[in-house]
Order: structure tokens, then C-alpha cells, then sequence
């Protein structure tokens, strides 16, 4: 017998595999409904491997899962003729445990303990294989390569460590061995060797599998493609059980969409709207796409060529009756089938996302927390789709009451208002306080208050919306729109004195030369009624949150000078023209102009350019104030 090699697993993987063995999963079952996709996904990839080396698919024979079990041993075999693996995809791919997010995994394993929520970090976090350990003591994988003539043996006990050696396996594929624990009612712990106990999971949970799914001579499952049979024949439960063996997720999906497409091309679609975000909703590299399948023959697991980028949590197959079975990625992105079928796609998509917007509006804000951002990112990449995607957004507002949509916000405006306002900020909490508002408060104009990263670069690029244009209430100009007339019966109060900019002039001039490292300009405000500065962009400048974003990613940028607003209503600002008048060439006046630009900074959720000598300012300030 060749000698075994003993690795470790990767950091944290004993704490994490101690963890799901001694969590409260009340479907402890699952662990059977992964192993048995890992065999089909198996099976998957060989049929796929077998369409560039046929004699690899002849050589493995009649494709099928299949179980057994020895209730003297107490253990569970599950076999396939699939592709198999060799040393080095054995340790890449079972001895690194949530290989993307591993302290995600156990963090979020530890608050679901003692609560249902547990079951769907199984799929959330790609770990279903070591589901096993929930209910078997030790796991044993035979394994062969297609192709390879030498086969391996992954050997644990799930304490942290693994073993691997040389061993003969007849043909191609793998059987996974467990070692299974005793059952257990009270822990969720069947007897796994029963026949009926796995027939009833092979029928609750993995019916659908297209491959034959035997236990002797049985064949467990009636491996009919869900996607072809009429919508009115399948339960809820099978489109669900379906969904779960897509996408791993133990949830619910928030919808699905079954269509069936006939003329020009013909392919049927099952769709399904997640419930909740994946962990790698926003990983750059994870795969994304629908399954493919040609005349109902598995062609590829991730195929972004039918949904754009900021669809990338939809979930579902597509069946074509019209491509070549041996289509490769290259060729999907210029074939004009492929073209018809996802625009088919993107338009139910849309389409059923905004019938539950309009229908129940509870669970489309649901899905909109979850998934909005990503949507969003197809305003900037899909110019095509803008309006739709407009149409489709939710937004926070200075309006207070919950999201709402633009036709909402554009039915709210008062009489005279031309454009759409927003502003961009780091949070809601942030932007409340922001002194970009007060003017807009005070003359009851709503505000969309944008937080997620891609808001600062959309509405720049959307151009305007039902002829209404986009405007950010921090860069350039505001034309404000009148204030409402008074209620019946009210005087209308007198209109705000318009300053002698002027008189304002040689203050302003003073501020700006105190300022020159940070400012290009210093002027007089119509946006502020508070506050006594605030700090603003040119319509072209780039925000701070944007500017800070693209310094993050490695850009050079050269600084970017702000525009600072002061309020001459204000008493901190009136004192300064007193003071100014008096002795232009005061020394105090460059400190309170640093101190203005500072607060302007802080009140905007930023940071003085050096806190230090901003804090000395200010105390210095105060002791003076408090001098007798």
C-alpha cells in the first residue's frame, strides 16, 4: 500500500468543521442532496469534456449516481462515472474549506447556532461537501482522474487534518465513504442505511437530477427536466427543491419566471429571483450566469453571455432548441440566437421585477435592499436600459418616509421645480445633517439621498429623466425653485434680502487668499440657512467620496479644489466682515477662515486637512471666548 501524505487543512478549517458538526441544522438530510449535485456536476463536466474527446465519455460508460449502503458497517457509499479528480484538484478543492470566505463562513455559522437560519450557509458559502461530517465520523473519497490511470485516496476524520495516498479505482469518477454516525432522533440524525430513508431524500430533494440516481437495481428519481413540463404540474415545492439544487441556497427564492419562447428562436426559461444576496454577490471573479442547456443536454454551469454583468444574481436554466451542442463561450457572444434569447431574458426579468414593485411593494423593497446596488451598476453599464432601471429604483429621500420611486418623487414636486435633486454621501445619517439641505428643507424640496458607491458616477451619465436633469445639491449653482405659497388665510413671509455682494467682496477676498492651499473660491451662499460654510464642487469636479474611491483603486489625481459657500446671515460670518472692516490685516482672520473650511469639512462627514492644527484652532478659540 503507498504511504499517505498528512496535510492540514487551511486557517480556521477545525474550528469551522468542529462548528458544523455541532450545530442545531434541523435538515441534517442535506448533506445527501450535496453530495448527490457534486456526482451530477460531475457527471456535467465529463459529458461537456466528452464533446472535444469523445472516446473520454465512451470510456465511462452509461452516466449515473449511485447509492449503497451496509448497515453492518454502518456506512454510505455514493459513486459516479463522472470526471474525477487527481492529487492536486483533491487538496485544491477538499482541503481548503469556503475557500472565499472561510471567516465569513464561521462567523456567520456561530450567529445562526441554537436558530434555523443555519441551513443556508451550507450553499451561501460553497461548503457543501463537508455537510458529510455532520452526520458521518469520517469521510474517505476514491478517486480517478478521466483520462488519468492513477487514482487517489482522501482520507478524514474532520479533526483538521487530512490525509492523501496512491489507490486503485477500476475506472474513471469517485465514491465518497461515510462513516456514518449512529442515529440519533433527538440530534436529526436518520439511519442513513435504510432504503427508505434515501429514497425519501433522493425524492424531496433531487428528483429533478438528469442523471439516474440508483440504489440497487431502483432508480430512485424521475430525472424530468423541470423547465419542460407545464408550470401547472409542478408544485411549489419542486420549483423550490429545484432552485435549492441550483443555487445551494437553503432559502426561498423571492420569485421565478417560466416562459416558453417560439418563432424566430425557440428555448424555454426558468428563472428565479434570489431571496437574499450570495456572499460573492460583489467578488469581481465569482461565476455568475444561468446554466445552459442545448435540446436538453447540459452545455456549461455559468453562462454570462445571456444576462449582462448587473444581473448577476438571477438564477435558472435556459433550454435552446436552436444552438449547436458544441458552442463554445467564444462563439455565445457573437451568435445571433444567443442575442434573441437574452434579450428575452433581460425584458422578463425587468418585466417581473416591476409587476412586484407594483403588487407588493413590501417584498420588491425586500429584494431591492438585497440586490438594488447591483441593479444600479447596470445604469452605467447598459445605457440602453437607463430608463427601465430608472423606473425599477428605489431611493432613499430627505422626505423621511421610507424609499420611493422617481415617479413617486416627480409627482411630489411642486409647482416650478425643474430639475431632480440629490446628494451623495457616505450614509443616511451622514446626509441628514448635511448643511447641502437647508435650503431645500426650507422650501419643502425633496432630496434623493444616494449612499452606494456606484451613485456617485450614474447620474453624471443618465442624463436626464422624463426631461427632468439630475442635480447635485453640493456641486455648482443652485437655481432653487420658488418657495410654496402659504396656507389659506396666511401672509406670505417677506422674501430674503438680497446681500450687497459688493460690501461682501473685500471679506471674501481675504477668506479665499487665507484658504488658497484649499480652496479655488470663496463666495456667498443661497443654499445654506444654518450653517455658517459649506463646501461645494463645480459641476464637472469630482465629489470627495468619488475622488477618495478612485485613490483607493491606484489613480493619480491631481487635487481637487473646492468651491467654500458662506452664510451671511450667519452671526459667526457677519462678525467676520465686522471684525474685517475693522482691521483687515487681523491674524485671526486666516484662523477662523481655517476653522470655517474645517467645520464646512466635518459637517460634510470629512476630515480637516490637519486635524491637529484644527483642534489647537478651536481650543485656542474657546479659551479666548472664556477670557474675562
Amino acid at each position: 500500500m503507498a504511504e499517505a501524505t498528512i496535510h492540514e487543512f487551511q486557517t480556521q478549517a477545525r474550528e469551522i468543521l468542529d462548528l458544523m458538526v455541532h450545530s442545531v441544522y434541523s435538515h441534517k438530510d442535506i448533506f445527501l442532496r450535496e453530495l448527490i449535485s457534486n456526482a451530477s456536476d460531475a457527471l456535467d463536466r465529463l459529458r461537456l469534456r466528452g464533446l472535444e474527446e469523445p472516446a473520454l465519455a465512451e470510456a465511462a460508460g452509461t452516466p449515473e449516481i449511485v447509492l449503497a449502503s451496509d448497515a453492518a458497517a454502518r456506512t454510505l457509499e455514493v459513486r459516479d462515472n463522472g470526471i474525477g479528480m487527481n492529487r492536486d484538484e483533491l487538496v485544491q478543492f477538499l482541503g481548503t474549506i469556503a475557500r472565499s470566505g472561510t471567516r465569513e463562513f464561521a462567523e456567520a455559522l456561530r450567529a445562526a447556532r441554537g436558530g434555523g437560519a443555519s441551513e443556508g450557509l451550507i450553499g451561501q458559502f460553497g461548503v457543501g461537501f463537508y455537510a458529510s461530517f455532520m452526520v458521518a465520523k469520517r469521510v474517505q473519497v476514491l478517486t480517478r482522474r478521466a483520462g488519468a490511470a492513477q487514482g487517489w485516496l482522501w482520507d478524514s476524520t474532520g479533526d483538521g487534518t487530512y490525509s492523501i495516498r496512491e489507490a486503485a479505482r477500476d475506472a474513471p469518477g469517485t465514491t465518497v465513504t461515510l462513516f456514518l454516525r449512529d442515529a440519533d432522533e433527538e440530534a436529526g440524525i436518520a439511519d442513513y442505511t435504510r432504503e427508505w430513508v434515501l429514497r425519501g431524500i433522493v425524492r424531496k430533494y433531487s428528483d429533478f437530477v438528469s442523471y439516474p440516481i440508483r440504489l440497487g437495481e431502483a432508480t430512485l428519481n424521475s430525472m424530468k427536466a423541470i423547465w419542460t413540463r407545464p408550470e401547472g404540474e409542478v408544485t411549489e415545492e419542486e420549483y423550490t427543491e429545484f432552485y435549492r439544487h441550483l443555487t445551494r441556497d437553503w432559502g426561498e427564492p423571492l420569485s421565478r419566471i417560466v416562459s416558453r419562447a417560439e418563432g424566430t428562436s425557440e428555448f424555454r426559461m426558468l428563472l428565479y429571483l434570489p431571496g437574499r444576496a450570495p456572499a460573492d454577490l460583489y467578488w469581481r471573479d465569482a461565476p455568475h450566469g444561468v446554466h445552459l442547456y442545448i435540446r436538453r443536454v447540459f452545455i456549461m454551469n455559468d453562462c454570462e453571455a445571456l444576462l449582462p454583468f448587473h444581473l448577476r444574481f438571477v438564477k435558472g436554466v435556459v433550454d435552446s432548441e436552436d444552438l449547436p451542442l458544441n458552442i463554445s463561450r467564444e462563439l455565445l457572444q457573437q451568435d445571433r440566437n444567443v442575442r434573441i434569447i437574452r434579450r428575452n431574458l433581460v425584458k422578463k426579468v425587468y418585466d417581473t421585477l416591476g409587476t412586484l414593485r407594483t403588487t407588493d411593494r413590501s417584498r420588491y423593497e425586500t429584494f431591492w435592499r438585497e440586490f438594488g446596488r447591483v441593479l444600479k451598476e447596470g445604469l452605467l453599464q447598459e445605457p440602453g436600459d437607463r430608463e427601465t432601471l430608472l423606473d425599477l429604483a428605489l431611493f432613499e429621500s430627505s422626505r423621511g418616509e421610507g424609499l420611493t420611486t422617481l415617479a413617486e418623487y416627480l409627482e411630489r414636486m411642486p409647482a416650478g421645480q425643474k430639475e431632480i435633486y440629490y446628494l451623495t454621501g457616505r450614509s443616511r445619517q451622514a446626509q441628514e445633517g448635511s448643511p447641502h439641505l437647508e435650503a431645500f428643507r426650507a422650501r419643502g424640496v425633496e432630496v434623493l439621498l444616494l449612499s452606494d458607491p456606484v451613485d456617485e458616477l450614474w447620474p453624471a451619465e443618465a442624463g436626464p429623466h422624463r426631461e427632468k436633469p439630475f442635480v447635485h445639491t453640493a456641486k455648482g449653482a443652485v437655481d432653487l425653485p420658488p418657495a410654496p405659497p402659504p396656507p389659506a388665510g396666511e401672509a406670505a413671509p417677506p422674501p430674503p434680502e438680497t446681500p450687497d455682494a459688493e460690501a461682501w467682496k473685500p471679506l471674501l477676498e481675504t477668506l479665499r487668499a487665507a484658504l488658497d492651499a484649499e480652496v479655488k473660491e470663496v463666495r456667498l451662499s443661497a443654499r445654506l440657512t444654518s450653517s455658517p460654510a459649506c463646501l461645494v464642487g463645480d459641476s464637472q469636479d469630482l465629489t470627495p467620496q468619488l475622488e477618495q474611491m478612485m485613490r483607493a483603486m491606484g489613480q493619480e489625481l491631481p487635487p481637487v479644489k473646492r468651491i467654500l459657500e458662506v452664510n451671511p446671515a450667519h452671526p459667526v460670518v457677519a462678525g467676520l466682515r465686522i471684525l474685517h472692516e475693522a482691521d483687515a490685516s487681523d491674524p485671526r482672520l486666516a484662523e477662523y477662515a481655517s476653522l470655517l473650511h474645517g467645520q464646512a469639512l466635518l459637517a460634510e462627514g470629512g476630515l480637516p486637512p490637519d486635524p491637529a492644527a484644527f483642534a489647537r484652532r478651536l481650543a485656542l478659540l474657546l479659551a479666548r471666548s472664556l477670557e474675562p
